[in-house]
């Protein structure tokens, strides 16, 4: 197969067989293709689309370039949850323990901070000796023991799609719908999970920053999903503003721990159980008995108690005092009185990563110390010198005066309260 002729028949805007895709995967997995018509390839499919067909078949050779776990096959039931990243989106944390203290297992393969975002690999990483999963015995051992299991990719798992998501990081292909649903299911399919909850964010924090994006992406995962039959769900969610109060690592620990216990943010909280609800619908309970679940793991103390046991398992030290505390804090104020009509969310966002809880570059250090408390949200009324956040300052050297100035333009102020968008937009799914 001459393959420049691939690349030219994407260009042009053919359909390819499902044998020229498996080449382009192929080639991306073993190194048989050079660098140059890999990109080329990713250019012409960010250009052109692809339609369903072709989506499935890369997500299903990206799949098949490494291991497949197979999870469900041998652990009947287990849940996997995947966000496409937000602000303050704490929900993994709090996901885990509580939809396993409900009897219904959870595997979930995480990632570390991308852009703006803060990873969930980094939160977990803040709890001393955490360490997780590398391997299909380990997760399966792990799974045994409490009922959860957070893994991170590794060589065996879709090596297409390192190698494919290094090009498009700079070949400016990021933003492609069906290379960013054959990046997320590649991964999800290999794993195995028998059900998969998905929360795909819309609004100003989030990728896709229109309803109608997140929606496109929604149903494209869901179809991927339910074609190589997985039981899946996908809810179309807020990110207009950060999800829950804190933005970094340590921090979003201990706010998952609030919300375990009962004391955290009602967005937080609330998001987290409409996804768990979810996952408790798709192991087969109707949607009362599922809340009613839920309800009690969080008001009986077993989704807390889950969550120990889960870091044990992982090797870490569940003991909050353990977690990181900041060497000095900025609050800053609001300049005038007025009412919070619009959430910077994703400029938030980076400046959590400039005070150190995320990557500026490929091998930063992630300062669990450091981070963001949102004090406000969207619609609130604030008078003159209010606190409208907090700065949480670590170990990096920072500007600290610069950074203020920029937190208090993240929020702005109106003299009338704005529309509130809810949590919720849209579902996608259901039982395959």
């Amino acid at each position: 197969m001459n393959f420049v002729e691939v690349i030219a028949k994407k260009r042009d805007g053919g359909e390819l067989s499902n044998e020229e895709i498996g080449r382009f995967v192929r080639g991306a997995t073993d190194g048989s293709l050079g660098d140059e018509q890999l990109a080329a390839m990713l250019m012409a499919i960010c250009i052109r689309g692809a339609s369903a067909r072709e989506r499935q078949a890369l997500v299903e050779a990206m799949r098949d370039s490494g291991a497949r776990w197979r999870l469900g096959e041998v652990r009947p039931g287990v849940v996997d949850k995947h966000s496409t990243g937000g602000v303050g989106d704490t929900v993994s944390l709090l996901f885990a323990p509580l939809v396993a203290a409900c009897g219904v297992p959870v595997a979930m393969m995480a990632g570390a901070g991308l852009g703006h975002t803060q990873g969930t690999l980094d939160k977990l990483a803040a709890m001393p000796g955490f360490v997780p999963a590398r391997g299909r015995e380990e997760a399966l051992a792990r799974l045994d023991r409490c009922g959860a299991c957070f893994a991170a990719q590794s060589d065996e798992i879709a090596p297409a799609d390192r190698k494919l998501y290094a090009l498009r990081d700079v070949t400016a292909t990021v933003p492609s719908l069906p290379l960013i649903v054959a990046s997320i299911m590649s991964k999800k399919l290999a794993v195995g999970a028998s059900a998969l909850v998905l929360d795909v964010k819309a609004g100003s924090g989030a990728f896709c920053k229109s309803d109608e994006a997140a929606a496109e992406l929604a149903d494209a995962l869901v179809q991927v999903a339910r074609r190589a039959g997985v039981a899946v769900r996908a809810l179309v969610t807020d990110m207009n503003q950060p999800l829950g109060r804190f933005l970094g690592t340590a921090n979003e620990v201990r706010a998952a721990l609030e919300g375990l216990a009962g004391r955290g943010d009602e967005r937080l909280v609330g998001l987290t159980v409409e996804l768990a609800t979810e996952a408790l619908v798709l192991s087969g309970l109707a949607e009362g008995e599922a809340r009613e679940r839920l309800r009690r793991a969080l008001a009986d103390g077993s989704a807390r108690q889950r969550f120990d046991e889960i870091v044990v398992a992982h090797g870490g030290d569940p003991d909050p005092a353990r977690l990181a505390r900041p060497r000095r804090t900025v609050i800053v104020t609001a300049p005038a009185g007025g009412f919070v009509g619009r959430v910077a969310a994703e400029e938030l966002g980076w400046l959590a990563v400039s005070l150190g809880a995320g990557r500026r570059r490929q091998g930063d250090a992630v300062d669990a110390a450091a981070g963001i408390e949102v004090h406000v949200r969207l619609g609130d009324e604030v008078r003159a010198g209010q606190p409208l956040a907090t700065l949480a300052l670590g170990e990096r050297p920072v500007e600290v005066e610069a950074l203020a100035v920029r937190a208090q333009r993240a929020f702005t102020l109106t003299e009338e309260p704005p529309p509130l968008p809810p949590l919720v937009r849209a579902r996608f799914g259901g039982s395959t």
